[in-house]
């Protein structure tokens, strides 16, 4: 099952339990708007590369659509329409006032250059600038995308608007963003891991920890969790995945990971296949790659035995059973 047809099953069930009506059940699953454009950018080397750029608005009634733009090879039309529909519910359940988008670019961020990057931005949003907007759509920095990213937005959405800075968040401080932005989902799991846990009567301190995938969020996450006295046994992200029961010393390895772009040759844990990481026995999972990871309810039963809790179960996009 895909992530637009888990993410219309799991509304639908939502929707019978809170008995809405079936016309407006239909109505809340239909996006606003769907975009896709092409990119098509000259490379470093002179030659010619496209590629294709999304932004789904899903509904704008409760204000402006809000939701971030990932750079990654498996963006595709279903997956950005299932995570737009996301932001609706998660903004409504949290009573913030937007509604729900969400875009991306087909392409590995890690295969382009910095200018190639910012060319690539650039040309999608000379296409979707007419699109987005301070009272209609804010985009904000996602998988495969950062400050760096919303910067080149914001400059080149400004050459057609006037300078709006409120265009995008995520974007640097020196350009109006928030001071704690970078860190505030890493920080989100964290604070999530904490509820869930002080309902068993524990607490992060002492407990152990396997994290998977190590970007934004996962690296933040570890810091976090470290810094509280949690003890990180296991992490991996695309380059690997490293494995300590004495614990990992996170400090070090996110020097090492600023150092060499990679978790290969930390000595400060064994490598481990990268497979493994999510039935890696410690007391707290935590997805923070890719959304799907966990997608048999019977394998998980089966599997997760030695994990006695699982900190993202409210993060409904790496689960497509419930």
């Amino acid at each position: 099952m895909n992530a637009l047809a888990a993410t219309n099953r799991n509304f639908r069930l939502a929707s019978r339990l809170l008995g809405l009506d079936s016309k407006l059940e239909k109505s809340l699953l239909i996006p606003f708007r769907e975009i896709k454009v092409e990119c098509t950018i000259p490379k470093d080397d002179g030659t010619l590369a496209t590629y294709v750029g999304f932004r789904i608005q899903h509904d704008n009634a409760r204000g402006p659509m809000k939701g971030g733009i990932r750079y990654h090879p498996e963006v595709e039309p279903d997956e950005v329409n299932a995570l737009a529909q996301l932001m609706t519910w998660k903004t409504a359940v949290a009573d913030i006032p937007y509604g729900g988008a969400k875009g991306g670019i087909g392409c590995n961020p890690r295969d382009l250059s910095k200018s190639e990057l910012e060319r690539l931005t650039r040309v999608f949003t000379q296409k979707i600038h007419d699109l987005i907007g301070i009272h209609t759509d804010v985009p904000a920095p996602d998988m495969g995308t950062n400050a760096q990213t919303m910067a080149w937005i914001l400059d080149e959405y400004s050459k057609f608007h006037g300078h709006s800075p409120a265009v995008v968040t995520g974007k640097p401080i020196d350009l109006g963003g928030s001071l704690g932005r970078e860190a505030a989902t890493g920080r989100g799991v964290v604070y999530a891991t904490e509820a869930l846990l002080a309902e068993y009567g524990k607490s992060i301190k002492g407990m152990t920890f396997g994290i998977q995938g190590f970007g934004n969020v996962g690296s933040w996450a570890s810091r976090l969790i470290h810094e509280k006295g949690g003890k990180v046994i296991a992490v991996s992200d695309i380059t690997g995945a490293l494995k300590n029961p004495n614990g990992i010393d996170i400090p070090e390895l996110l020097k090492h990971k600023e150092a060499t772009g990679s978790l290969k040759s930390f000595n400060g844990g064994d490598s481990m296949d990268p497979n493994e990481l999510l039935v890696h026995e410690c007391d707290v999972l935590i997805p923070c790659a890719l959304g799907g990871v966990l997608n048999r309810l019977g394998s998980i039963a089966e599997h997760l035995g030695p994990i006695n809790y699982c900190a993202v179960c409210c993060m409904l996009p790496y689960f497509d059973f419930i």
